[in-house]
């Protein structure tokens, strides 16, 4: 069954926006349908939070955010503070963050640095306890930071990798999709998509997230071809180059043609690969905090 629209019926008075006493909301802010403002938020000008959004007690909203449909907020959270970029000269700028997110205590999100520019976080996305989203990042969809994980400006990140707790990013540094950085690692070279770092290290990956991969549904056959790639490119000594063109005469896989696209368009370069077991790794299975 597709699931309707939410819509007021005239007279009913249960849509309006919710807001404790004790909240500060500007009239410049947007309050969509269903809003539910906790206790000593605060809301500037130039916000807009959209329908069936809840706010935690304490957070607060800087001009130039604009919160999807069905967000949840917790306690704390600061989204569309300035930068913290020394070339900051002032001018508007934005942070958006799409629906269905999840967003705990303590989060900061930062808008980007130029006038005009914005940092993202897609659809679905959970931004667990302490996590900071830097200027002008840009998170995909149904991503997961764990607790303490920092994203610095202009980072990006794919649809659905997971950031473990206590990770770093460095800025301009790429996570592809489906990657899970173990804990506490750090990346300042790209991680490829659908690869594993490993935990307590910096710039390493330890092999292929194959749970997430069978999570996500990939078919055997997809999986194979991601593996024989993954061997190409780390495993058989071949220079970056001499890989990407051997792989290149693979059968055509569109997860391997995903690949072979972000090492070719890597400006950092990509992690190098662990050769020593990875002691916080496990089964590779992703674990929230």
């Amino acid at each position: 069954m597709t699931a309707q629209p939410l819509r007021p019926v005239a007279g009913d008075q249960s849509w309006a926006p919710r807001i404790h006493p004790s909240a500060v909301v500007s009239p410049g802010a947007e309050l969509g349908l269903g809003v539910e403002v906790g206790p000593f938020c605060y809301i500037e000008a130039g916000v807009a939070v959209g329908a069936r959004c809840r706010l935690g007690p304490h957070v607060c909203l800087l001009s130039g955010t604009r919160l999807g449909s069905g967000c949840l907020v917790h306690a704390h959270a600061v989204l569309g503070d300035l930068p913290q970029d020394l070339t900051f000269n002032g001018g508007h700028s934005r942070v958006e963050i799409g629906d269905d997110c999840v967003i705990r205590e303590g989060v900061t999100v930062h808008r980007g640095t130029a006038p005009g520019t914005v940092t993202e976080v897609g659809t679905g996305s959970l931004l667990m306890a302490n996590s900071h989203v830097g200027h002008n990042a840009r998170v995909g969809q149904q991503v997961v930071l764990a607790n303490g994980a920092l994203l610095a400006g202009y980072s990006e990140v794919g649809d659905r990798a997971f950031i473990s707790g206590n990770c770093l990013v460095h800025q301009y540094t790429r996570v592809g999709r489906l990657a899970m950085m173990s804990g506490g690692s750090a990346a300042q070279m790209d991680v490829p998509p659908f690869c594993i770092t490993r935990s307590l290290a910096a710039n390493t990956v330890m092999g292929l997230n194959v749970i997430g991969l069978r999570r996500a549904g990939f078919s055997p056959a997809d999986r194979q071809a991601l593996k024989q790639a993954f061997d190409l490119l780390y495993r058989a000594g071949l220079g970056v180059s001499a890989a990407l063109a051997t792989i290149e005469g693979l059968p055509a896989n569109p997860a391997v043609l995903e690949l072979l696209e972000f090492v070719r368009n890597s400006r950092r370069g990509i992690c190098k690969l662990s050769r020593e077991p990875d002691p916080g790794a496990g089964d590779s299975t992703p674990l929230a905090a």
